[in-house]
Formats: C-alpha cells, sequence, structure tokens
C-alpha cells in the first residue's frame, strides 16, 4: 500500500504517533478523527513494528508481581504493559463449550501457530447451573482444565464470566430457572437475580482465583457482563457486579465490552471501556474517547464473520477485508480480539435467537466463518492472519498442527420407527394439571423447571369450534395422532373441526431458542402461556408430558417396541438406524436433505436441529463421539420420515 502524499518517508516512529494520536490530545487544533480516517480507509502508515513475546508467555513469566496493566511513555500513546512489559493483546475467541473436549488442545495449537498470544472465553451460566443450586464443571464444562491447557500452549487467556453473555446462546447465558419468577427483573440489581448471581459466583470464582496470574495462573483479564451499555436498564448493575468480582478475590484487569455507540451508557468507573466492532471507519473510537482518553485502545470483538437463522442466508466476509482490518490494528498499536477464531457448534439445544419484529432461532452450526471452521478446518483468513503475524514477529511462529482426518461413510437407512404417541410412556411421569403450565414453571427437576425441548399437552375434548392459545415457540396441534395445524407467534388461534366423539386435543410446543439479545430476554417464557379455549371457553385438566430429550430417555427408549420403518409416515416420531464408522472413526457431516425438521441423536447425544428451509444443511459429527463400528442414530422427526442419511467430508452451511 501506498503511504498517503501529507506523510514524509522521513518522519520518525514517535513522530508519525504523535501526529496519529494529536487529533484526540488537542481536538481545537486538527481535525479529531484522522486517525480513524485512515482506518477506514485502509490508507498504508508507518512500517510494521516488530514484536517479541517469547519471554511474554506463562511457561516462560515466573516472576510476576503486577499483571496487565497500562501506561503511557511521556507524550506517546497509552499502552497496555504485562509485568511492566510494553504488551499488546492479540486474542482469539474459542468457547471449551462449543468445541468436543478432545479437541481443545488442537484448537488451541492452531491459535498459537496463527500468532496469536491470548485466548478469549464466555463462560455460560446456564450450562454450567442447569438446575437452581447444581453445578456442572465436568467434562466439556470444565472451565479450570480448558484455561489450564491455554497456559501449556503458551496463551494468555481472558475470561467473560457474565453472568449474562449473549453469545447466540438460548436467554443470553441466563438459566431458564429465572424465568419462573415474573417479579424477577434479568441483568438488573433486583434481589432475585442478585441472589442467583451471588450464589452462582460463590461456586464459579473461586475456581477462577488460582488460575489468576498473581497466582501463577494464565488469565490476565476478566470482563464484567457483558454489552451492557445496549440494554441499560439499572445504572447500579455493573458496579454492583464490579464489587461483586473484587470481593471474591478477583485481582487482575478488568474490562467491559460494549458496541461504539453503547460505550458511554455501558461505562464503569474503575474499569477499562473496549468496544465490539465490525468494521472500523471515521467514528469508531469517538464514544470511546469520552470516556477514557489516557487508556489503550482494545477492540474486544472484531468480528471476523456472522451467526446464521434458520431462513436465513448463510453470511461470510471476506478474507482480505479481516486481513485489512487486522493490519490496522498492528499498525496502530490497538490491541484486539478476533470473534471467533473458532465458533465451534450450537450442540443439543444450547442456541439463542433473534427477535426483531419476529422470533428467529439461530441454526445449529457457530461455524461464524470464522478463522477455523466449525470442524477445526484452516480457512483463508486462518493463513493470511498467520501470514500477518508472521511478518510482525521477532520470533518463528510454532509449526501448523495436521488437519483433523474427515470421512464419509456408507449411506443409511432408519430401519426402525417409534411415534412419539407411542414413546409417551418412557418419559418420566406427566404433570397434571387444572391449567397449561409454560415450561419454566412445570414441577420437575428440583423445582428449576424444564429449559430446552418440547412439551406436549393433552386434553380430551368432546366439541369443535376456535381454537385460541399462546405457544412458544412453535406448536403443532393434533386430534389424536392426526395433526390439524400449527400456532406461533403470529398465527395464535385455528379451527377445529365438528366432533362426533370426544378425542384427544394434543399442542406439541417446541422452544426454538430463547431470544439472547435485548430487552426481549425478560419474556422468554416457552411452552403454553397463558389459557387455551375453545370458543372462548377455557379448557381445563392438561396432562403434560417434557420432552427435554435427555441421554437417559433414550437408554429408556431401547426398551419400546420399535416397528419397521414405513414407506412414508406423517407426524413426530423416532427413528433409529445403525451407523458403521469402521475401526478408526473419524469427523463428518450429516446430510438429511430429504428429511424435513427435527433433531439428531448420536450414541445418546444430541447433535442439533436439522431443518429443511436452510441454510444449514449438514449437521457437524465429531469422530471422538463415535464408537468404532457400529453407532446408533435416532432421528426425531416432527413433520415427515424422509428416507436415508447420508455422510459427507464437507459441510453445506
Amino acid at each position: 500500500m501506498k503511504s498517503p502524499p501529507c506523510l514524509s518517508p522521513c518522519l520518525s516512529w514517535k513522530r508519525m504517533a504523535g501526529a496519529f494520536f494529536l487529533p484526540f490530545v488537542l481536538p481545537a487544533l486538527a481535525p479529531r478523527f484522522k486517525q480513524e480516517q485512515s482506518l477506514a480507509l485502509g490508507r498504508a502508515h508507518p512500517p510494521q513494528p516488530r514484536f517479541n513475546w517469547s519471554h511474554l508467555t506463562p511457561l516462560e513469566l515466573k516472576n510476576r508481581s503486577v499483571g496487565l496493566g497500562t501506561a503511557s511513555t511521556g507524550r506517546g500513546k497509552p499502552h497496555f504493559t504485562l509485568e511492566g512489559h510494553k504488551f499488546l493483546i492479540f486474542g482469539g475467541s474459542i468457547h471449551y463449550f462449543r468445541v468436543p473436549r478432545e479437541y481443545w488442545r488442537d484448537r488451541l495449537l492452531k491459535l498459537k501457530a496463527c500468532g496469536f498470544n491470548t485466548v478469549t472465553t464466555y463462560v455460560p451460566w446456564n450450562l454450567h447451573e442447569p438446575e437452581r443450586g447444581k453445578f456442572d464443571f465436568s467434562g466439556n464444562l470444565d472451565l479450570e482444565a480448558f484455561v489450564r491447557m491455554a497456559a501449556e500452549i503458551g496463551l494468555w487467556v481472558i475470561l467473560r464470566p457474565g453472568p449474562y453473555i449473549c453469545s447466540e446462546m438460548d436467554l443470553g447465558g441466563l438459566p431458564s430457572w429465572l424465568l419462573r419468577d415474573p417479579r424477577l427483573l434479568l441483568r438488573t440489581t433486583c434481589k432475585g437475580f442478585t441472589e442467583a448471581v451471588e450464589k452462582y459466583f460463590d461456586h464459579l470464582i473461586p475456581r477462577v482465583i488460582p488460575l489468576q496470574y498473581r497466582q501463577g495462573g494464565p488469565v490476565i483479564a476478566v470482563q464484567v457482563e457483558n454489552e451492557y451499555g445496549s440494554f441499560n436498564k439499572d445504572k447500579t448493575y455493573m458496579p454492583y457486579l464490579h464489587k461483586a468480582l473484587l470481593r471474591r478475590g478477583i485481582v487482575e484487569f478488568l474490562l467491559t465490552s460494549d458496541g461504539e455507540k453503547n460505550v458511554l451508557s455501558g461505562y464503569t468507573k474503575g474499569v477499562l471501556a473496549a468496544i465490539n466492532l465490525e468494521k472500523v471507519h471515521k467514528n469508531t473510537f469517538s464514544q470511546l474517547h469520552k470516556v477514557q482518553r489516557d487508556k489503550p485502545l482494545l477492540v474486544m470483538e472484531y468480528w471476523v464473520g456472522w451467526f446464521d437463522r434458520w431462513g436465513d442466508k448463510h453470511h461470510v466476509k471476506d478474507a482480505k477485508e479481516v486481513e485489512r482490518a487486522v493490519s490496522e490494528f498492528i499498525k496502530y498499536e490497538i490491541s484486539f480480539n478476533v470473534y471467533m477464531f473458532h465458533g465451534g457448534t450450537n450442540f443439543g439445544f444450547m442456541n439463542g435467537a433473534t427477535y426483531f419484529g419476529k422470533h428467529t432461532g439461530i441454526v445449529t452450526s457457530y461455524d461464524y466463518d470464522a478463522v477455523l471452521t466449525e470442524a477445526g478446518d484452516y480457512t483463508e483468513k486462518y493463513f493470511k492472519l498467520q501470514k500477518l503475524f508472521e511478518s510482525v514477529s521477532a520470533t518463528p511462529l510454532p509449526q501448523v498442527p495436521k488437519l483433523t482426518p474427515k470421512a464419509v461413510y456408507p449411506p443409511m437407512r432408519p430401519s426402525l420407527y417409534l411415534p412419539l404417541w407411542d414413546a409417551l410412556s418412557y418419559l418420566n411421569e406427566p404433570v397434571r394439571s387444572h391449567q397449561p403450565v409454560n415450561m419454566e414453571n412445570l414441577p420437575i427437576n428440583n423445582g428449576s423447571g424444564q429449559s430446552y425441548g418440547l412439551v406436549l399437552y393433552e386434553k380430551s375434548i368432546c366439541s369443535g369450534g376456535r381454537l385460541c392459545a399462546h405457544a412458544h415457540d412453535m406448536a403443532q396441534v393434533f386430534l389424536d395422532e392426526t395433526m390439524i395445524g400449527i400456532l406461533n407467534e403470529n398465527n395464535k388461534d385455528l379451527h377445529i373441526p365438528e366432533l362426533r366423539d370426544c378425542r384427544y386435543l394434543r399442542i406439541l410446543v417446541e422452544n426454538q431458542g430463547r431470544v439472547n439479545f435485548s430487552w426481549q430476554i425478560q419474556n422468554e417464557q416457552k411452552g403454553i402461556t397463558g389459557s387455551v379455549s375453545i370458543n372462548n371457553s377455557s379448557l381445563e385438566g392438561f396432562t403434560i408430558y417434557s420432552l427435554e430429550m435427555e441421554m437417559s430417555f433414550f437408554e429408556r427408549l431401547r426398551s419400546a417396541t420399535w416397528k419397521p420403518v414405513p414407506d412414508s409416515h406423517q407426524g413426530p416420531a423416532f427413528y433409529r438406524g445403525t451407523l458403521k464408522a469402521g475401526p478408526s472413526p473419524k469427523d463428518t457431516f450429516l446430510s438429511l436433505l430429504n428429511w424435513n425438521y427435527g433433531f439428531v441423536f448420536i450414541n445418546g447425544r444430541n447433535l442439533g436441529r436439522y431443518w429443511n428451509i436452510g441454510p444449514q444443511k449438514t449437521l457437524y459429527l465429531p469422530g471422538v463421539w463415535l464408537h468404532p463400528e457400529d453407532n446408533e442414530v435416532i432421528l426425531f422427526e416432527k413433520m415427515l420420515s424422509g428416507s436415508d442419511i447420508k455422510s459427507t467430508d464437507k459441510p453445506m452451511l
């Protein structure tokens, strides 16, 4: 790239840096955002500095006292320091809970080999406390093991523990049992919410304390909540969380993270404000400089791609644009975090949803068009960034790990099926209720209700008419075993034909993902909310079945009397077949192009949702979740049976 004509090639780096930041220091004497204009226009600037982080790694840095900090050298621009040494954060996001534990090391090694020095991760409250007071930090949720592994590989860690994380997760990572109390206000200092946060932090933070930098661990910074500036319901909330972390022994660097337009409303005194952005333009840092002129710049989320929603298009971002933006960050010594370096997968029911006048679920894949693909493969973005980092590194980058092998397995056709109605006796005991009860308020799971999956409402009726019900998110309505219509947010009533005899009215409601962003999170109860009526007469006396689709249910289902699969079956049913993986199972992608809508379970594990409206056409199946030779595959198809299930070594997103 050419240097702008206004800069002399003989200018020193210090003088150019001074000129670069002069608009912010002396706004009356110079145009204010010249640096941002240059960033936005992609103009060339001083030659790339060379960085040597070899002595600033978790393994090498033994004498520790001050951790991550900030400093300013005279008239120079502010910068980060680590143990007193000038330091730039080259961060990349990997979410341990979206990646099979067996692949954590592979993904972290690829991050390090690309040239990054830091990994960032959210901590999902909803997964770690699935029932109130019941905590899970095991297996794929072993946060401490992930952080320690990052240290072994030579990466620093920035933790983003929430309690709210967004992350395109169900309810933004908040546990759904918080919705049981209609008086509880999420993300505020409402007593019910803070009491739950206190108990969660009492379990989470003691696990983090020994992982901190000054305890010899790799955690150099902790984020306070996430993007609160766009929510901004309670001015006392962020200071409360700040103190809650300090009170429990968090001593490392604290920061917040907000969209560039919401930095002012999300600002918390005593905490560094960082911003999230898609691209740099002339006003990118204007709000940030209003709250902290004397602090270094940190882009906490530079979005190198975007998430996908059902019925929408697959999002991609040009690799050259990403390379250009990161190059500019480095030139101006702006610390950054790439979101996502490796997105992974919304396995099971963890996906969230958006609401912009319409509820739309996030797809199963969290590929994000990231630097590494959903399955951990390299992309053009990876090699462009690696080349860029190599050009500014004073030491050679590590060797690039080998690709994870993929396989194409023989097509399989389910041989047995079980209609949903035949499977009801294998569910847990149903709830009997005078009125319908929404999913979260069902008296199950030790008083925590139901978080995910589907719920079936059943009631005998003897006359037809206009049926009215508020169902979230999508409900199939049946008379006995015949579907007569669908209810959703836009369709709250349907006609039931006149009946000669009494029939079972059955309403099967699916949680397609709770909204993860905006004030809408307060109203994300699922199932039937409110009464059900026919011709304005309320129905009473419901039998309610919870379909959480957990592994224990599939273990019981094996003893059911399965039937040979017919040529075609309409309505919700389970389909069972066998995937033959051979002696050495490898990663693959399941293709369900002639099926309609449902979920796939491999050896009892929930791979996630498939839906013929796209854009996602394949489901990622990690080879480490397969047994040698035979593997049980169960589809829960909601609409109409398909034929065979194929596999491919390439995803269709």
